[in-house]
């Protein structure tokens, strides 16, 4: 494909997947389509009203002919005097009349000349008429109304015809035509202009919007404006929220940056004292003490990489994660993993759960809160951990685990929330801490709550934004 035949393929598809051009093009065809079928339906009801006046003229002038008929002397057919339409005596004019008996024609019109009707072999009853359609002078198209009559004295009843030019009626429906459809399409014209300015102004909040959008992306706006249709207004307040939220992202990442340079510099000036201070004979003391400063520093790194995700991801539109799933998959893989750990019974992780409990955040998140949770509690559970949630008030989920271990004293439930506590302080700890799970839970809106479990245990509740339609 040659680059003018791409570029032309481009363009056709810009306009063509354009707002503008789908919604004049629907407006164009449904107008076509409108005007056409009222078109159709005119048309025919004129036609059919033409044709209705066309035999009710007719059949005036029959009744007339049957009225004026008489019998003369001789018992032949006569007319006590002409008709009163003028075209009966004007040749070829378009308008006949005839009188036939057994014989054949009797009487005729001036205006056949010297040529009759041809009309067909039937025999009408007594006061019926008859409608036929014949070839008659100049081989014009005929339409023929006939009727029987019985006249005082006629040896036998007589057949009068009245015929007119059907080309006639078909001139005048003709000529309507012309003017109809002339004038449907001025009004389609006119209707697809109408269109054209309608379009034009109802798109222009979007024009105004694809300004704005260029004054906000080169810096001399920071927010769109905030007058705006009804229908055009909630997209404004979404961008205006994004935007928002994006300052605020922006903001929480700064301030994260020098969090943790600032947690960083303390532990690098220890680290390089250490280093200084390296000799053979207190290498492995120095050493303690580095692989300290290096878990403080993978600590904090941790923590502060998660609170950076976490204020990300929070308040973004369409991020759900649903609770069973994650509840599940942590529940079988701690089980496995705090098995080997013990020489008795293992831990049996229970998850109840409702499929329709979804989380408003991301999966990760959640994974990582809910593990710190469930590890803690497998830690000192002695056979049972039980997940559970449930809806609470203002669109916040309420997930619980629980378990059957010892439990842990009111007074201390505030200081394992610090920074750097951890539930066992025995046993090396491989998750965030409870501090990072409320950091984090905070950072969404919600937070954790320690309380007395129905197992006997430590009830840890996760407090979290429920995802709309949960």
């Amino acid at each position: 494909m040659s680059a003018d035949a791409a570029r032309q393929r481009e363009i056709t598809g810009a306009v063509t997947g354009s707002l503008r051009f789908r919604l004049l093009a629907g407006a164009a065809v449904w107008i076509a389509l409108a005007l056409a079928m009222a078109g159709a339906v005119l048309s025919g009801l004129f036609r059919d009203h033409v044709a209705r006046r066309f035999d009710a003229e007719l059949t005036t002038h029959l009744n007339q002919l049957a009225a004026l008929a008489d019998t003369g002397a001789d018992g032949a057919p006569v007319l006590r005097h002409p008709l009163s339409d003028p075209r009966f005596r004007l040749p070829l004019s378009g308008l006949y009349w005839q009188v036939n008996d057994t014989g054949g024609p009797r009487l005729r019109s001036r205006s056949l000349w010297d040529e009759a009707l041809a009309l067909p072999p039937d025999e009408p009853a007594d006061g019926e008429v008859h409608r036929h359609v014949v070839t008659g002078p100049a081989d014009r198209r005929l339409v023929v109304l006939e009727r029987s009559v019985t006249l005082p004295g006629a040896p036998a009843p007589l057949r009068i015809a009245i015929a007119g030019d059907e080309g006639e009626m078909a001139g005048v429906i003709a000529a309507f035509d012309r003017v109809l459809w002339l004038s449907l399409g001025v009004l389609a014209l006119v209707l697809i202009a109408a269109a054209v300015v309608q379009v034009s102004v109802g798109l222009r909040p979007l024009v105004r919007l694809r300004a704005e959008l260029a004054e906000v992306r080169a810096g001399r706006k920071k927010r769109f404006g905030a007058v705006a249709p009804s229908e055009v207004q909630p997209l404004l307040e979404d961008l205006n929220a994004l935007l928002d939220h994006s300052e605020e992202v922006v903001g929480r990442a700064r301030l994260q940056a020098g969090n943790l340079a600032h947690a960083l510099k303390t532990n690098l000036a220890v680290l390089a004292n250490e280093a200084d201070g390296l000799k053979p004979e207190n290498a492995r003391a120095v050493g303690a003490a580095i692989g300290r400063q290096v878990a403080e520093m993978r600590r904090h790194i941790d923590h502060h990489t998660a609170r950076a995700r976490a204020a990300a991801a929070r308040g973004l539109p369409g991020i759900a994660t649903p609770v069973a799933d994650s509840a599940a998959a942590l529940g079988r893989v701690m089980a496995k993993i705090h098995a080997s750990d013990r020489v008795g019974d293992r831990v049996a992780v229970t998850v109840r759960v409702p499929r329709e409990h979804v989380f408003a955040g991301e999966r990760a998140d959640l994974d990582e809160m809910l593990g710190n949770l469930l590890d803690n509690a497998c830690k000192w559970a002695r056979s049972r951990v039980e997940v559970t949630s449930r809806l609470e008030a203002g669109g916040m989920l309420a997930v619980s685990v629980d378990d059957d271990g010892p439990g842990l004293p009111a007074d201390r439930r505030g200081a394992v929330l610090a920074p750097g506590v951890r539930l066992d302080e025995s046993t090396p700890g491989t998750g965030l801490g409870l501090a990072v799970v409320r950091d984090v839970a905070r950072l969404y809106g919600g937070d954790v709550r320690l309380s007395d479990s129905p197992l006997g245990g430590l009830r840890a509740e996760l407090v979290l934004p429920v995802a709309d339609g949960s």
